[in-house]
């Protein structure tokens, strides 16, 4: 019996280093979308649906187990939106649209979208969104009036409200978070944290109630570089990336880490690839070793906690999700493909 319990154990922990072992080296790309749209905003909704929106007022979901898709275009008057937020609860898909007049919407009880949130004004332009759960959720937009634009719902998304800036840390002069990819928010249990163009973390442990900024030593000198992406795989380690998508060939200074939820940031992988990208995710199952970047650069990983990074494709993309730990889906320039991982 001793030795039966032992070979379990052994067993156990074998399967477990197993687990940790994720190691990418190649990646194959399979289409299964393509129009004249810009698309950067994508989110799986459940196991077997990926919904995105993007540019042109267009929207919809893929059935990942057939790649049938099925699209509509979202009007609102005379304007044709384009979204680069989306974000969802069990029930309801969201969508936010940028510029004024802003525009999010919800999945409505007939079954087209219902508009459950409007701003109009100079200044106005939100650049991505995330729920904690099924009431609660926040969107982020650009400085106004001295503050970022932040907004939350506590009802299921049926009404937003938008903070003043004295619940709000003070921010930079312009300073706003890039529309790039939808993942400059990142949310795990009560806590949220926002990168932005100034090259800062703002992070909320209260569900957005209360609010602190750190900064960081990424790139932030011009008003096109700072933080593209940030992720975390859980409540300490967290990666995000950026640089400046009009010197997309610079690595410097374009990539941090942070081991203590955020507190503090340093510099990885600096003067090392990869160079700029829009989006980064930690893959699961990996004990936060694994991670991707994609940017219209192309397609870059890591195994080793973004210590050191290989190029695996040269095709451009904006943003993905990973389904599991090998798969994923990603979308940009006219097209959503399958991305298929592997040693």
């Amino acid at each position: 019996m001793k030795y039966s319990l032992l070979f379990v154990i052994m067993l156990m922990i074998g399967c477990a280093t197993k687990e940790k072992s994720i190691q990418f080296s190649k990646v194959r790309i399979e289409t299964v979308f393509q129009d004249s749209v810009s698309i950067r905003a994508i989110e799986f909704l459940d196991a077997k649906t990926l919904a995105f929106a993007g540019s042109d007022g267009i929207y919809g979901t893929v059935d990942v187990r057939t790649n049938t898709v099925r699209s509509n275009i979202q009007r609102y008057d005379s304007i044709t939106p384009s979204f680069r937020a989306v974000a969802h609860t069990d029930s309801d898909f969201f969508m936010l649209s940028i510029a004024s007049p802003a525009l999010l919407y919800k999945t409505g009880e007939s079954g087209k979208m219902e508009l459950v949130y409007i701003e109009e004004g100079e200044g106005v332009f939100y650049d991505s969104m995330k729920f904690w759960n099924n009431l609660e959720g926040i969107a982020v937009g650009d400085t106004m009036d001295g503050c970022l634009s932040i907004i939350i719902t506590r009802d299921g998304g049926n009404n937003w409200k938008k903070l003043a800036c004295a619940q709000l840390p003070k921010s930079a002069e312009a300073e706003g978070a890039f529309a790039a990819s939808n993942t400059n928010i990142d949310i795990v249990g009560d806590k949220v944290w926002i990168g932005t163009t100034a090259g800062n973390v703002y992070s909320s442990a209260d569900k957005g109630m209360t609010w602190k900024v750190n900064q960081t030593p990424i790139v932030k000198e011009k008003p096109t570089e700072g933080i593209y992406s940030i992720d975390f795989y859980d409540e300490n380690l967290g990666f995000a990336i950026g640089g400046d998508y009009t010197d997309p060939d610079s690595n410097k200074k374009n990539k941090i880490i942070t081991q203590d939820g955020g507190e503090t940031w340093n510099l990885i992988a600096d003067g090392q690839l990869p160079n700029y990208k829009s989006c980064v995710q930690f893959v699961a199952n990996a004990d936060g070793k694994t991670l991707v970047a994609v940017g219209f650069t192309g397609i870059s990983g890591s195994n080793d906690q973004g210590m050191s990074w290989k190029q695996l494709s040269d095709e451009s993309f904006y943003t993905l999700r990973f389904l599991n730990d090998s798969i994923a889906y990603a979308a940009g320039k006219h097209r959503i493909s399958k991305l298929v991982f592997s040693r």
